[in-house]
């Protein structure tokens, strides 16, 4: 009976310490209210050694689809407002994309033929100004579903299995991610 205890106990410390050493992978750095009325949120992850962080709109979901916010074939912005922001201090591999240290506007481009990710280098400006020639480069995104839905738009990195993931409603977009 003691060593059942004894066991227990074990497996809840090292579950705590799981739960906790995820929880140090993402900081909230900031939080507002965008000009649409949308969450705002910068969030700091340590990935593999790499401090990458990400500032983007949070919309609601208000019963919408994700394609009827990103139609086929236009570049949507991957939140609300501002275009989403991304900066790491090393180098990214995103899908099949080498991504330098510096900072970038994502975009997600739906087709027929599946999602593209977009890592553009240029930065600060509203979501829908998008220049094409301006991407460092595209790269494909799965589409899958998430068990839990999304009231708002989310984007999370995670570090084993590496991933970025876009989830809105039950719908999950997702690239892997690795620090080179």
């Amino acid at each position: 009976m003691q060593a059942m205890r004894s066991i227990v106990g074990l497996m809840v410390g090292i579950g705590m310490v799981v739960a906790v050493a995820s929880l140090d992978a993402q900081k909230v750095i900031d939080k507002k209210t965008g000009g649409g009325g949308s969450p705002h949120e910068t969030v700091e992850y340590m990935i593999q050694g790499a401090k990458i962080t990400l500032s983007y709109g949070r919309p609601f979901i208000k019963d919408r689809k994700i394609e009827q916010v990103a139609p086929m074939g236009k570049p949507y912005r991957l939140g609300s407002d501002e275009a989403t922001k991304l900066t790491t201090d090393k180098m990214l591999m995103i899908g099949s994309l080498m991504v330098p240290p510096g900072s970038y506007s994502l975009f997600a481009i739906p087709s027929d033929a599946g999602w593209k990710l977009a890592v553009n280098k240029q930065t600060g400006q509203n979501g829908t100004d998008y220049d094409e020639k301006q991407d460092l480069g595209r790269t494909d995104l799965k589409k899958g579903t998430v068990a839990k839905p999304q009231e708002n738009f989310t984007i999370t990195l995670t570090d084993k299995p590496g991933a970025i993931n876009f989830d809105w409603g039950t719908t999950r977009l997702t690239a892997d991610l690795m620090v080179h």
